[in-house]
């Protein structure tokens, strides 16, 4: 009867460790992911900026040319238009891309919190079958 209490005491301190392993490493996944969403919000703030600066300074510029060439230059203000309304369709694209980025970011959080919560089932249920079997359940 002893033994049976020692070899079950021994296999709940191993299963112990085993959920201090596990919890461990969901910590430090938990932290890379943190470190890496802070990454790319810092990036994506950056990228933000820079494109404002950029519509700042194609503004400033469009204004510029305008006042100096006034009503003579039409057709040059026709050209400088379009590479506006370029720019502004490329940063349309870029942005669209950075949404697309973010959604598939997110759907993969998900899918990793969804896989995280079935890896814990089976964990927990791993467990309680080692106990159902140590004591002699089943």
């Amino acid at each position: 009867m002893e033994a049976r209490i020692a070899r079950l005491e021994s296999d709940v301190a191993h299963l112990r460790t085993d959920m201090a392993d596990v919890k461990t490493d969901v910590r430090s996944l938990r932290d890379k992911m943190d470190t890496l969403v802070e990454r790319f919000d810092t990036k994506l703030d950056a990228l933000r900026d820079d494109i404002r600066g950029d519509i700042a300074r194609l503004g400033a510029k469009d204004d510029a040319l305008n006042a100096k060439l006034g009503a003579r230059d039409d057709a040059l203000n026709a050209k400088l238009e379009a590479l506006a309304i370029a720019t502004h369709n490329g940063i349309g694209a870029l942005k669209d891309g950075t949404r697309n980025s973010i959604a598939a970011l997110e759907a993969s959080i998900a899918a990793a919190k969804i896989w995280a919560l079935l890896l814990y089932f089976a964990l927990a249920a791993g467990m309680l079958g080692a106990m159902a079997r140590g004591f002699g359940w089943i």
